[in-house]
């Protein structure tokens, strides 16, 4: 198994790289967020899209307080494991991974669609597959020659933006705010109450990409995580609502329907020309591009976390002589492609995947903040989210979930035909103990008949269970009352298929261990006598360095190593301890 400290010491994203990686699927947003947020509110779609803006920035001290606190790859899946069980930790990563793949298929096949603007004989299916392929390619080389590749992108886009934003402002300049006029005379659909509510709901999806740092914050310099979240919020708050409003002053709102698909493009043509709009077309297919290399940047970054929790398969974690691993991304890939291939590019029943998943997380999120603060409140962390801020983030995005799916009921039911094998998946990982067992239980009935032959496949299901449970569990204690030994004992128990545990203590003299902690231990070996139990003392400093020590002393990866939550001030984070577990 691969242990996850030795993974530490590798070359870092800047802020630059990383705002880019994750910057270029939040920024390609004003790609079609404008025109959805125009067709539900009307006029007045720009003050969705400021809403939305402010949504983003309550979401910021809430990303930056979780992580800031547990800087490990994850995002919402690592916010719930360390403050509660590793089942409902999986239940958002596999919202998670859900997004991501619905992200990588629509955003390639978008990108395909502009790009056949350009040139009538492109193969846009066999395209869309090519670019897949390209991306998985590019993450496995390694993430920091990809970063280049979004950064280029990154970079393109936003002067892109910035061109459109120029002649545009020439173009009314020049003949006046007649279109504007008209367009802000309009009566708002369903009244200014319904208009605003959808309109926001709608303009909600102009945020996807922004969980996609924390999954993968590992990859990223000291202190660049809240740089990416200051970046990406600075981008939506501008771009997204000065291009619905430059869309009002240039496209009648009847004319926005007609062009949805391609709005940037056709405000373009309007204000400057072929030239322009041509350039937006290009701009738009290298944007969505970037958005696929998103994908699998923040997909291998949670996968290779759940792996390393023993949530997936082991086999997973294998790498390449890059230090990547590859698996994740060509099972990633070859799942998109499957994807792709059973709808045949009409990708429409995935926007509902993508759209009630990618909400649900950043609803998930905000709940591990909350469990944060009630169960982990001496942990330390650089920055605080404010209980108001938390509660009015949570309920502004519930409120553009519930939104989206009266909006259009028939993506739910799509959505939990996929959410639900998903889920399945994890699940068996999760319970595969207990489901052994039950093929275990079937293997000796069977016997009564078919005795010999069966007995081989008993002899080898007993081996696979023990092997399983011969995973060694490692418990740092700092002289806990017996209750809170119950505690950790009840956590490891729930959560982990293991049958061995070391209670460690880290004392500086044979004294400071205190006269009841083992009495107290040998009891709670009496009450697991399914665990084997054993006390150690351990003399040192706890600390990174005796962690490694132990790690490798032990055989134990670093991840499978558990504390309670700190008396007073933790001398190190979590990500300098190798990422060990806090359970109680």
């Amino acid at each position: 198994m691969r242990d996850i400290s030795k993974s530490i010491g590798h070359t870092r994203l800047g802020q630059l790289a990383a705002t880019a990686i994750c910057g270029n699927d939040i920024t390609s947003s004003c790609l079609y967020v404008s025109a959805l947020a125009i067709l539900y509110a009307g006029k007045l779609a720009p003050v969705a899209l400021l809403l939305v803006a402010g949504v983003l920035y309550l979401y910021r001290s809430i990303y930056a307080e979780v992580v800031g606190a547990l800087p490990l790859n994850g995002g919402a899946y690592n916010a719930l494991l360390n403050t509660t069980s590793k089942y409902r930790a999986s239940v958002a990563a596999c919202l998670t991974v859900l997004s991501y793949m619905a992200t990588a298929v629509i955003s390639a096949n978008e990108a395909m669609h502009y790009v056949h603007t350009l040139w009538a004989g492109l193969p846009i299916l066999w395209a869309t597959v090519g670019l897949l392929a390209v991306f998985m390619g590019l993450t496995i080389i390694g993430i920091s020659e990809s970063s280049r590749v979004a950064i280029a992108i990154f970079v393109t886009h936003l002067a892109s933006l910035l061109l459109l934003l120029a002649v545009g402002l020439v173009y009314i300049a020049g003949h006046g705010l007649e279109t504007l006029t008209q367009n802000l005379a309009t009566p708002s659909p369903g009244g200014f109450a319904m208009a605003l509510f959808f309109g926001f709901s709608a303009a909600m999806l102009g945020i996807s990409g922004f969980e996609s740092s924390a999954n993968f914050v590992e990859e990223q310099e000291p202190g660049v995580f809240p740089k990416t979240l200051r970046n990406m919020w600075l981008a939506v708050s501008f771009f997204n609502p000065v291009m619905a409003l430059l869309a009002l002053a240039l496209v009648p709102i009847p004319e926005v329907a007609e062009n949805r698909t391609a709005l940037l493009a056709h405000m373009g043509h309007e204000a400057g020309g072929s030239w322009l709009a041509t350039l937006i077309s290009l701009d738009a297919a290298l944007v969505l591009s970037g958005a696929v290399l998103t994908s699998f940047v923040g997909v291998n970054g949670l996968v290779t976390r759940m792996t390393l929790d023993r949530c997936l398969p082991q086999f997973l974690l294998e790498t390449n002589r890059r230090g990547t691993t590859h698996r994740i991304l060509i099972a990633f890939f070859l799942l998109s492609v499957s994807v792709l291939l059973i709808t045949r590019g009409e990708l429409e029943a995935l926007a509902g995947v993508y759209t009630i998943s990618f909400l649900a997380v950043m609803v998930l999120f905000g709940l591990g903040s909350m469990l944060l603060k009630i169960k982990r409140a001496k942990l330390p962390r650089p920055t605080i989210a404010t209980w108001p801020t938390v509660i009015l983030g949570v309920g502004a995005v519930l409120a553009g979930l519930v939104g989206n799916i009266v909006m259009n009921p028939p993506y739910f039911w799509v959505f939990v035909r996929y959410f639900v094998p998903a889920l399945l998946v994890v699940s068996i990982m999760l319970g595969r103990i207990a489901i052994l067992k039950a093929m275990l239980y079937i293997a000796r009935q069977l016997i009564v008949s078919v005795t010999k032959p069966m007995g081989k496949l008993v002899v080898t299901i007993r081996e696979w269970i023990d092997e399983i449970n011969s995973q060694q569990i490692v418990f740092f204690t700092h002289g806990d009352d017996i209750a809170q030994l119950n505690n950790a004992m009840l956590y490891v128990r729930a959560n982990e298929n293991t049958n061995r545990i070391k209670i460690v203590l880290v004392a500086k003299d044979a004294e400071e261990v205190p006269e009841h902690l083992r009495e107290e231990i040998a009891l709670l070996d009496q009450a697991y006598p399914k665990i084997d139990m054993e006390f150690v003392v351990r003399k040192g400093e706890f600390g990174p360095k005796l962690i490694h020590e132990l790690s490798e002393l032990w055989k134990v990866p670093t991840n499978l190593m558990f504390i309670g939550s700190p008396t007073g001030h933790l001398e190190y984070s979590l990500r300098d301890l190798g990422g060990v577990r806090l359970i109680i």
